[in-house]
């Protein structure tokens, strides 16, 4: 990990979101509050599928992976960034820096797969139902889901590979309320330049492809819709896609600012508030836009209270 006449970093000092006491403690209070709301509806979107069997189609089974993706998300970062607003400095050894930088790039990358997923899910649906059982087996669906988490898996490996072949013997102060792939870059020191590189060049590509599939499946979802004849029957249509469409904007709206345009052209202090939105409210809010707009979910929702009334 270290070069002639470097004396390796061996932990890191996280320097968090701000340094002012009274905004911390606001912060921790309003972030602690926006995280229990993540684990409490994304936890809960996961039971209700599990419990209901009416909602055990492939639709809801994506749902729930991303339920998850979002939890597991989350989790790999928010607490480590609540600890940061009670404490003065907080330290992560190399390892755990990069083990928090591998979840979140398994995760985050996950979620795109799964977004892409879920976007040929609703093409086939509404373009080709009566193949729907045949497109979206048991198999397919599994495949689709073992391809969502290994492309995340991949894309971490890469750029945890591009870090631990780079020497830390400088600064040890990251500016960032977590261990992000960027900020530890600039800590590193290393005369290979394939790091800068191969990392973004593989996000880039995953963001492309994802969103190329959305945009397709959308195309054709749009075409297929606009023959249809009777008004409702388009808004029943389209009512099925606009809490997906509404998820897929916020989410690549953010990731793509973050890892697609060049670092020169933002500040350190932006590229944190669009973390903040990105890690940690958009997963508060999936939950929040896939329930209020979805009758079914709602149903199970109200029976599974009803059934708990009773029994108690």
């Amino acid at each position: 990990m270290s070069g002639n006449n470097c004396s390796a970093v061996t932990e890191f000092i996280l320097l968090g979101l701000t340094d002012d006491p009274i905004l911390r403690v606001i912060l921790f209070v309003i972030f602690l509050s926006v995280y229990a709301v993540t684990l409490l509806g994304n936890l809960s979107i996961i039971t209700l599928i599990r419990n209901n069997s009416q909602l055990h189609t492939p639709m809801y089974l994506f749902l729930s992976h991303l339920a998850f993706v979002d939890t597991a998300y989350s989790s790999s970062v928010t607490p480590v960034m609540l600890k940061n607003f009670l404490v003065n400095k907080i330290t992560i050894p190399l390892e755990g820096c990069v083990a928090q930088m591998c979840c979140g790039a398994t995760f985050g990358t996950a979620e795109c797969f799964l977004l892409a997923v879920m976007a040929y899910d609703r093409y086939v649906a509404i373009c080709n139902p009566l193949l729907y059982s045949t497109n979206m087996s048991t198999k397919v669906c599994a495949l689709l889901l073992i391809t969502s988490y290994f492309g995340g898996c991949v894309n971490s490996w890469i750029a945890a590979g591009c870090l631990l072949n780079r020497s830390f013997c400088g600064p040890s102060k990251i500016n960032h309320f977590f261990c992000d792939y960027s900020p530890l870059l600039k800590l590193s020191y290393s005369q290979n330049n394939l790091a800068e590189i191969l990392p973004a060049a593989s996000t880039g590509l995953v963001i492309v492809i994802t969103v190329l599939i959305i945009i397709i499946s959308y195309v054709y979802i749009l075409f297929s819709v606009l023959k249809i004849k009777s008004t409702e029957g388009r808004s029943k249509a389209f009512s099925t896609c606009a809490s997906h469409l509404t998820a897929v904007t916020l989410f690549y709206g953010t990731t793509t600012f973050i890892y697609m345009v060049p670092n020169s052209s933002y500040t350190t202090d932006e590229n944190k508030v669009l973390s903040v939105f990105y890690i940690v409210i958009i997963p508060m809010l999936n939950p929040l836009i896939y329930s209020l707009r979805n009758n079914e979910l709602k149903g199970a929702l109200r029976k599974l209270m009803s059934r708990k009334h009773i029994f108690s």
